[in-house]
């Protein structure tokens, strides 16, 4: 495998030391295969919003299971799950379940060049919507944490057809319609990004986005592959009341399996084959098992409570670690939207990618290494979010609280002193 990973965050470039090879997990823990046991907080980056095994989703799946893996054909259980999105996203007429967040995109942004007759996108600097050509400019994420600005083996011409301003900024957006009066089919946006750390939409910013979008008639897509049914049931678009006219879904929807989803108003969606001109197809999709898992997992969170539940935990956590930051007198700011939060070992605000870089990863690796020889598991990456389940309990995240504090003591040390290797 390139690098010995699947996927190149997992390969701990960016923290040091080597990475772990999860055996198994059950609720907040994942146990590697040398046996130690850890807090979890990456969640498979997301969509674990129940924990790991939860025993209704597992039942689920089993079940499904007995009936076969794949038809490459029309199920039932797709349609439910259609019909549960469009209950819950305000924004979403039709919806078309796909494989990945990345062939989401992909496909959401092909649907707005179809139906503007335009070719120029725009996205923000350091927001990740998966690998696609047009969208490895100026990426967060994995791109951000290794260090690479764009990625070799992207066609010159398609790269000049992305404009890229920066997160949160209003007066660049502005400017960049501007000077493309209608020439911009798509503006793809996390409304809250995760992807170089977690970093919540300044007041008025999507406001102003959805204002300047419809008056240029530019198709907009809220990427709530990691938002959707985290920060609120209805995703960031229920969360901030703003109706975007396409939405692209993953993670939670499959419960763990691999998903994506895009969708939105019935006008663009129908312009989809085989109801119009614009094709996009796939073998698993609406994979009976992820399907199945994504139901579950939907009914379970809908539940009384449930948001509420993360959003206590959640707090209590970003308290916890803004707190043993200035007591070890380490300098951090921690940003957290719901169950989302990320530990930025910077100086200022993180409103932007700008700010996000300004952030210190070897000081992130240091605190990350002792983390985890404390039993704590939190993302191998300054650039991405924290997770919180509600499998978490509230004597987890005090666990992890006081690991936390060690960790963030040890930085006082001269790095000679705290080692800097493997932790273990």
């Amino acid at each position: 495998m390139p690098g010995g990973v699947n996927s190149p965050v997992r390969a701990f470039h960016a923290v040091g030391g080597d990475p772990i090879f999860i055996a198994s997990g059950r609720g907040p823990r994942v146990k590697d295969v040398d046996g130690n046991e850890y807090l979890d907080y990456v969640g498979s980056w997301g969509p674990l919003i129940l924990g790991h095994c939860h025993p209704d989703v597992m039942d689920a799946v089993a079940r499904v299971l007995e009936t076969g893996t794949s038809f490459g054909a029309c199920t039932e259980a797709e349609v439910e799950l259609a019909e549960e999105i469009t209950k819950a996203v305000p924004s979403i007429e039709r919806v078309r379940l796909v494989n990945s967040g990345t062939e989401a995109t992909l496909s959401a942004l092909r649907l707005a060049r179809a139906a503007t007759g335009r070719d120029k996108i725009l996205k923000f600097e350091g927001c990740y919507h998966g690998h696609a050509d047009s969208l490895l400019v100026k990426a967060g994420s994995g791109v951000a944490t290794l260090g690479l600005p764009d990625s070799p083996g992207v066609p010159r011409a398609l790269a000049e057809m992305t404009l890229t301003v920066p997160f949160n900024d209003k007066q660049a957006l502005t400017r960049a319609f501007d000077a493309h009066p209608r020439e911009i089919a798509a503006v793809i946006v996390e409304p809250v990004s995760g992807n170089m750390g977690c970093v919540p939409p300044a007041p008025g910013f999507l406001e102003a986005l959805r204002d300047l979008t419809e008056k240029q008639g530019t198709v907009v897509i809220f990427d709530e592959v990691m938002t959707g049914f985290r920060v609120a049931y209805g995703g960031a678009q229920a969360l901030y009341g703003i109706k975007p006219d396409l939405t692209t879904l993953g993670k939670i929807i499959g419960g763990g399996l691999p998903v994506g989803a895009y969708g939105g108003k019935a006008a663009l969606m129908d312009m989809v084959a085989p109801a119009g001109p614009v094709y996009q197809a796939g073998t698993l999709s609406g994979n009976p098992a992820a399907v199945a898992a994504g139901l579950k997992t939907l009914e379970i969170i809908r539940r009384p409570g449930t948001y509420e539940r993360l959003e206590a935990l959640t707090a209590k956590l970003a308290s916890g670690l803004a707190g043993e930051a200035r007591k070890a007198g380490v300098v951090t700011n921690v940003n957290r939207v719901a169950s989302m939060l990320t530990l930025f070992f910077a100086g200022g605000p993180v409103v932007d990618f700008a700010s996000a870089k300004k952030s210190d990863p070897p000081a992130y690796g240091a605190f990350f290494r002792v983390s985890l020889d404390q039993g704590v598991y939190f993302p191998p990456s300054q650039f991405e979010a924290a997770f919180i389940s509600i499998a978490h309990a509230e004597s987890d995240i005090e666990a992890t609280i006081r690991a936390a504090g060690a960790a963030l003591s040890s930085l006082r040390l001269a790095p000679s002193e705290r080692g800097g290797g493997a932790p273990r």
